[in-house]
């Protein structure tokens, strides 16, 4: 029967690599689900498992409903994880090398328009609270950052003064993005007021909770329902809407998606195509709109 042993050498290396939690999770349990698939199969040694067995999990997965997504996902974890048993030698083989999960369906992403976004962002409020979330929201808009990007986040990874900061993506990479003046008059004002949630000095986080802590994934998504609702918008938002929201607008006032593609931080142009279809859907429903012979539109009977 294999042991967990080398799972939690991996989690614990990576650990120590900048991945935030809920990567570090999602490992955890994408490789123990192999696991138990593996010890189902009589395999007693890292060494024995082979490409077959692979393949063999992710049809079984497919058949049990697992999303093509989430299978994308398990793939890369077992791919990552092989690839970490070669280097402590372990095993000779990475046998999930070459495998494909299913192809996902590909759902465009939701996102606000810009006078949605005006909405959303106006902010008069003198709590400290209030101060702190008008300007994480600020800069997820501004640098179209993930969530994990902007949790991570410390003191030094931000330059007021060049209008620049710092994010850890995936991967462990890190890219330099620019803060908008509307965000970065927000940081300022928020700065000032973060020694009030202090508890500890030595806390670098640049954002905190009331507790004085480095905030969590799970309070930024409940600040930002929370904030719709007050702010009148009457929808369900999350997160990764306003780093698509900043995607989107950016396409389309630029047309330069290379750009967009760095300044994302999408390691392949291909996840940042998209966003071309929705800029491409903006503009059709322009067209139907305005053209006065598009002869798109339903004709009256």
């Amino acid at each position: 029967m294999l042991e967990t042993f080398w799972i939690h050498e991996y989690l614990r290396e990576r650990s120590l690599q900048h991945l935030s939690f809920h990567s570090i999770k999602n490992y955890q349990l994408d490789l123990l689900r192999f696991l138990a698939y593996l010890n189902q199969q009589s395999i007693h040694d890292w060494q024995q498992v082979r490409h077959f067995h692979v393949q063999a999990y992710i049809a079984q997965s497919h058949r049990e409903g697992l999303a093509s997504e989430s299978l994308q996902r398990h793939l890369s974890s077992i791919r990552r994880f092989f690839h970490f048993m070669i280097g402590k030698k372990q095993v000779e083989n990475n046998p999930a090398k070459g495998i494909r999960a299913p192809k996902c369906k590909q759902s465009l992403p939701q996102v606000l328009d810009v006078d949605q976004l005006s909405q959303l962002l106006q902010s008069h409020s003198d709590k400290p609270l209030l101060i702190r979330d008008h300007a994480m929201f600020e800069l997820f808009y501004s640098s179209g950052l993930r969530l994990s990007e902007l949790v991570s986040l410390n003191l030094a990874d931000v330059d007021l003064q060049e209008g620049m900061l710092s994010a850890f993506g995936k991967g462990e990479k890190s890219r330099i993005v620019p803060i908008g003046k509307m965000a970065l008059d927000a940081l300022k004002i928020w700065l000032k007021e973060r020694p009030q949630l202090l508890r500890e000095a030595q806390i670098d986080a640049l954002f905190i909770s009331s507790l004085g802590k480095r905030i969590s994934p799970r309070t930024v998504q409940e600040r930002l329902k929370q904030w719709s609702v007050r702010q009148g918008l009457g929808q369900h938002l999350h997160p990764h809407m306003l780093r698509h929201s900043f995607a989107t607008h950016l396409l389309e006032s630029s047309g330069d998606l290379r750009a967009v593609q760095e300044l994302l931080g999408h390691a392949s142009l291909n996840t940042t195509q998209i966003y071309t279809k929705l800029d491409f859907q903006h503009l059709a429903q322009v067209y139907d709109q305005a053209h006065p012979r598009a002869l798109r539109k339903k004709s009256k009977p």
